[in-house]
This record gives structure tokens, C-alpha cells and sequence, in this order.
């Protein structure tokens, strides 16, 4: 059955504007994440370019509380 002229059918789903948002999303994640990172760094060449020895951060377990 054909649809008479000038008739639009409307839109069948969002799945664009969704796939739209989530990309965006994805790219904020992922540029904070080079934030911190690009920021870690910063850090750590400012610290090495002051002359110090012990930029490297050091994980150090926490003492368990009594």
C-alpha cells in the first residue's frame, strides 16, 4: 500500500540523538581522564626539572587501625 503524497511518516526511533549523547559522553570520560593524566605527568616533570630525586609517587599500603 502506497502512502499518498506529501504524507511523512514520522521518525521511527531517537537511536541517532542516543547514539549522539553517547558519544559525547564518551568523550567527556575521556577527556577528564587526560586531564588527570596529562596533570600526573605535569606534576611529576615539574618535580624532576626542580632538581629532586624522588618524584615518583610511592603507593604505600595503610596500616590497619586497632
Amino acid at each position: 500500500m502506497s502512502e499518498p503524497p506529501g504524507h511523512r511518516r514520522p521518525p521511527d526511533s531517537r537511536r541517532g540523538a542516543v547514539l549522539g549523547l553517547l558519544l559525547a559522553l564518551a568523550l567527556i570520560v575521556v577527556g577528564l581522564i587526560l586531564v588527570r593524566v596529562l596533570g600526573d605527568a605535569g606534576r611529576v616533570q615539574d618535580c624532576v626539572m626542580s632538581g629532586r630525586t624522588n618524584c615518583a609517587p610511592i603507593d604505600a599500603p595503610r596500616p590497619n587501625p586497632l
